[in-house]
């Protein structure tokens, strides 16, 4: 009997309406769109302004439209996995609302919190499940309202991040020359001081103290966690190109997180690879955290061909990172 194998089958994405530009957004905070442009490469990025929708509603958009283009029924799927920082509640998990929207019947549903590693971490843990046998359809969404916890008044954050969603269908198969073949994914747990949220949680509850000192939006110091992105994004990238025998000339695409197109840049430079073999999407959705990969390999979609080579990469809050090594289904 030959290998099980997880493939990607199918992908489908959502981004909300409204659209928030350089220009808009320097008349909220002292910025410019020369200043934005220049240190991270966004012009726009969407955001999800109507009131009473959260990260379940992107989620729920990107996942319909992905089981309309596959034709999968509801009753197929096995389970739904969400990778979110920014879930609806506490409690419940944003997957069982999602679920329940959707109407699966059969599918077990969670989230996984692993920041901007989250949708390269779930695809890793999903691929693990077909691959043994368990299950044989699953769908995995990276989705973010990260504007729900961005302060606009914060010019060295607030031009960073977008919402939206992402979600790729997940099957088992016995074919050769395709689907998830390797990954390399570690947390340094050196990442606390340098990148997170300082009130809301555990730690440190919501109180009107929390709220009044604006302690419950991204905190980050860029140039530590910058340093750090291109480090360890390069040298996994390495790692996972060097036990799989890949080299810049038979990669035929890399996808990183899209955090700040000078990492991207410098990513590749290390790499060796030309900027036609790099997906960017940066300009227009900002570093959309767990969704930003599944939205580039949604928006470019019709660029891979079957049995491509594609190196997935990714850093996150933690700190985070790794990549991961997927022959193209279809």
């Amino acid at each position: 009997m030959s290998k099980l194998r997880a493939v990607i089958t199918g992908v489908g994405g959502y981004l909300p309406d409204y659209v928030l530009g350089n220009e808009e957004l320097s008349r909220m905070v002292d910025t410019n769109d020369e200043w934005i442009t220049t240190r991270v490469g966004i012009k726009e990025r969407r955001i999800l302004a109507e009131d009473g929708l959260g990260t379940s509603y992107v989620a729920r958009k990107a996942a319909k439209q992905l089981l309309k283009k596959t034709g999968a029924e509801p009753d197929s799927i096995d389970a739904l996995i969400v990778a979110t920082t920014t879930g609806d509640y506490r409690f419940p998990s944003t997957a069982s609302i999602v679920a329940g929207k959707l109407g699966l019947k059969n599918a077990f549903a969670y989230d996984i919190s692993a920041a901007c590693c989250g949708f390269l971490y779930t695809l890793d843990s999903v691929a693990c499940m077909i691959e043994a046998g368990r299950y044989k359809r699953a769908i995995v969404i990276g989705a973010e309202k990260m504007s729900s916890m961005v302060d606009y008044k914060d010019r060295a954050t607030c031009p960073l991040f977008g919402d939206g969603a992402a979600a790729v269908m997940v099957e088992a198969t016995e074919e050769e020359g395709v689907g998830y073949i390797d990954s390399y994914l570690r947390t340094d747990g050196l990442g606390l001081p340098f990148l997170h949220m300082k009130a809301g949680g555990s730690v440190c509850p919501s109180s009107h103290f929390t709220v009044n000192h604006r302690l419950h939006y991204i905190y980050q110091e860029g140039r530590t966690v910058y340093r750090y992105a291109v480090s360890n994004m390069s040298e996994d990238c390495e790692i996972i190109a060097a036990r799989n025998g890949l080299t810049k000339e038979n990669i035929a695409f890399i996808i990183p997180h899209q955090a700040n197109l000078r990492i991207i840049e410098a990513v590749a430079k290390r790499l060796g690879v030309s900027q036609e073999q790099v997906i960017v999407n940066i300009e227009h959705v900002g570093n959309t955290s767990a969704a930003s990969i599944p939205l580039a390999i949604w928006e470019n979609e019709h660029k891979f061909k079957k049995g491509d080579n594609i190196i997935l990469t990714a850093f996150g809050a933690g700190f985070v990172h790794g990549a991961s090594f997927l022959k193209w289904g279809y």
